[in-house]
């Protein structure tokens, strides 16, 4: 019986997000937003993701009028310097750059008059909104979204204490999918949060799950959470959009 258990456990210790493959939300360009501050705090984090089975990695800085004014060309300029370290330093794995960006009055513009950073063949639209409140026009955002040929990916709306499965089901119905950050799984930010995570696991809501890495601190509770048996069913039984397939 002791035996059965030190399986199991030894099994949880030596899962690893290969499965996945690709984590398409993270802060790993150096310094233009509240993730790595430099190139050398780049490679910290991308080779704790390499250790954890991350075969390939979509950078997504934040675009936000009021704190990040990126653009492509801020965005494509910080890849190009974080490409050009990885090569110097004979790490063997896949950067690309999208964004996520800010749901405000600057973003629906951006729709109308830029193409935005996508990923994957389905043109994946990383978007987040305020931790405060939901725009109340989004319904009309998410329609242009559509409409300019956009797939639309919520990122983390398990951190909005606003939300709640009632919403994120209607969200899916209007064609938005939904990424959930597998740190959350581990109680980082907190216990409803982590509640919320769950359950809308358990409500198969989840399409992406990813790390939203922005230092280490990330890296160690993204280690953490293999550990958990949500993020083990995550991996092995739920019905996800398999990171996978973007590699």
């Amino acid at each position: 019986m002791f035996g059965i258990f030190k399986k199991k456990e030894k099994a949880a210790t030596d899962a690893n997000f290969d499965v996945i493959g690709v984590d398409m939300h993270s802060h790993v360009l150096p310094g233009i937003d509240d993730g790595a501050q430099d190139v050398g705090q780049s490679i910290q984090l991308i080779r704790a993701m390499m250790d954890l089975g991350i075969k390939r990695i979509i950078a997504t800085p934040h675009t936000m009028a009021d704190y990040y004014r990126n653009t492509p060309e801020t965005i494509n300029n910080a890849l190009g310097v974080l490409r050009a370290e990885l090569v110097s330093q004979n790490i063997d794995i896949k950067v690309d750059a999208a964004s996520e960006y800010y749901c405000d009055e600057s973003f629906v513009a951006k729709l109308d008059n830029e193409k935005l950073l996508t990923f994957g063949d389905e043109d994946y639209l990383l978007f987040e909104f305020s931790f405060m409140s939901m725009p109340p026009d989004f319904t009309h955002t998410l329609r242009k979204m559509r409409d300019a040929g956009y797939q639309p990916i919520l990122a983390h709306p398990e951190r909005y204490g606003y939300f709640s499965v009632a919403k994120c089901m209607e969200l899916k119905d209007w064609g938005c999918l939904m990424q959930v950050n597998t740190t959350s799984l581990t109680g980082y930010h907190g216990k409803e949060v982590k509640k919320f995570a769950e359950q809308l696991v358990d409500e198969l809501l989840v399409d992406f799950i990813s790390s939203d890495m922005h230092h280490l601190k990330h890296a160690e509770a993204l280690k953490e959470s293999l550990k958990l048996p949500y993020v083990q069913r995550l991996l092995t039984e739920y019905p996800l959009l398999r990171n996978s397939t973007l590699l």
